[in-house]
């Protein structure tokens, strides 16, 4: 599953550090105590897109809400498509 969150990215950046969201995210995963798994975020000028691997999208928005991240969607992956998709390498 992968979550959006609403909040810009800069103005996120400049109250917390990349360092201080990162711990902040392992430390609830530890705190939920079911299987989760933050797998990594990408950042862009609006927003920060962020992948985890969970049983549920209640799942994904308690870490949000625990952690105080910002969270507007929440979109299960159906499929993944990458270079060997092609059948070409």
């Amino acid at each position: 599953m992968s979550s959006k969150e609403s909040s810009p990215a800069q103005e996120t950046s400049r109250r917390k550090s990349s360092e201080e969201i990162a711990r902040a995210s392992c430390e609830v995963v530890c705190q939920l105590g079911k299987p989760y798994h933050w797998i990594q975020s990408f950042v862009t000028d609006d927003k920060i897109y962020c992948i985890h691997i969970a049983e549920s999208e209640e799942l994904i928005r308690e870490h949000a809400r625990l952690g105080g991240f910002p969270i507007n969607t929440v979109s299960e992956v159906k499929a993944v498509i990458d270079p060997m998709t092609s059948n070409l390498l």
